[in-house]
């Protein structure tokens, strides 16, 4: 039978592990992007060189949009999209961390269909398709459900709790921790070990789109901070932040936020 998109995914999620384990984090060269867009690091591109070749080749009418490739307006005009975070938390890789993730996903006309988010130093590859579940190494995965948000564990960075953000200048009551890792936090959130996260600023479709169809296989709910549900490939691949998590999180969450906020800059 012919390979699946998320069976070609898992096979690249695998084969990038390969290339950037033979990488030492603090030791990889390393190189901070124009304009603050953050660090990158010989391992991103030499994994990103691995995945533009890769994909691609295999399906060859999709469009490609990477953190590390220069954007093309073709993928536009494509049905199939790949969205490529080649490694995400690339601070986190520098710094010698086991937390950094690669970030592979397949949308079709806008919605992610395959999706995998694969952390190389523990072993943990999460994955989903349409329809099917989702899995970590092979066992299915489901969001929690807290009885309140004041029980819940809330994967977010501390300015998302800024008193501008929310309804009444105060943030709900929840217990908040973080991972640096983008694409881990959602993971995370699908598999139930936090009950929810948010990110309140601007997010590029890479960090993002692998975990949106995981956490929606997992039983939880994915929008935007504004309670709109994720659309990719746009133009400017870049949403309106995230917020995820079963449905008492999601809505208690999106209930407290003041849509009027202007807290992180507009998009």
């Amino acid at each position: 039978m012919p390979e699946t998109d998320l069976e070609l995914l898992i096979r690249a999620a695998r084969a990038a592990g390969a290339i950037a384990t033979r990488y030492s984090g603090r030791e990889a060269q390393r190189w901070d992007k124009p304009d603050g867009a953050g660090p990158v690091t010989e391992a991103d591109l030499a994994v990103n060189a691995l995945l533009e070749q890769m994909l691609p080749a295999a399906r060859p009418g999709y469009g490609w949009l990477s953190e590390e490739t220069e954007d093309n307006p073709d993928r536009l005009d494509r049905d199939r999209v790949f969205i490529v975070d080649p490694i995400d938390g690339t601070r986190s890789f520098a710094e010698g961390s086991l937390t950094w993730a690669h970030s592979l996903a397949v949308a079709e006309r806008g919605v992610v269909t395959a999706a995998v988010i694969y952390l190389p130093m523990r072993d943990f590859l999460f994955s989903a398709a349409t329809g099917t579940g989702a899995f970590l190494n092979d066992t299915p995965i489901r969001v929690s459900e807290p009885q309140t948000l004041a029980d819940a564990h809330i994967l977010a960075a501390r300015p998302n709790l800024l008193p501008d953000h929310w309804i009444g200048r105060a943030a709900p009551v929840f217990q908040r921790e973080y991972r640096p890792s983008l694409a881990y936090r959602m993971a995370l959130v699908a598999q139930g070990r936090f009950d929810g996260m948010l990110t309140l600023r601007p997010s590029w479709e890479w960090d993002i789109a692998a975990g949106d169809l995981l956490l929606r296989e997992a039983g939880g709910l994915c929008t935007d901070r504004f309670g709109t549900a994720l659309r990719f490939n746009n133009n400017l691949p870049r949403l309106a932040g995230v917020i995820a998590g079963g449905t008492m999180v999601h809505e208690s969450l999106s209930a407290a936020l003041d849509p009027e906020s202007t807290g992180f800059p507009a998009l």
